[in-house]
């Protein structure tokens, strides 16, 4: 719980950081959805990002090869993640989508830890969406 406290801290204060978005080319976007909706349906019924969608991702970011040129180039590369999941609310608008890497400190993994945790939170009524 420490470290993804500490995860939190580093994302809202990073700015500069490759493992954060800029807000002003992936600011977030949400679906309207309820909690009983979030706990119950699965989010392979809404995970679907063109790859079209994705290539736009990329070259939002100014990474023109895909998941392992530019600020990817590292091991594992990045994947086009949703900044609020789906587990979450999160939608597959292109607001919502950006490259992650999947290394450095909070990288996707961690991230997926995160929502993972949040997900079940919401679902046990110790938060709220």
């Amino acid at each position: 719980m420490r470290y993804t406290l500490i995860c939190l801290l580093f994302v809202a204060t990073a700015a500069f950081a490759v493992n954060v978005p800029d807000s002003k080319i992936t600011p977030g976007d949400a679906r309207s959805v309820t909690q009983q909706v979030l706990c119950t349906t699965s989010t392979k019924l809404v995970r679907n990002v063109p790859e079209s969608e994705k290539k736009q991702a990329y070259k939002n970011y100014g990474v023109s090869g895909g998941d392992h040129t530019g600020y990817c180039n590292g091991a594992g590369g990045c994947e086009v993640d949703h900044l609020i999941s789906l587990e979450l609310g999160g939608s597959n608008d292109i607001k919502n989508l950006w490259p992650e890497p999947y290394f450095g400190a909070c990288n996707a993994h961690d991230k997926d830890k995160l929502e993972n945790k949040l997900h079940k939170m919401i679902c046990s009524n110790k938060i709220s969406i």
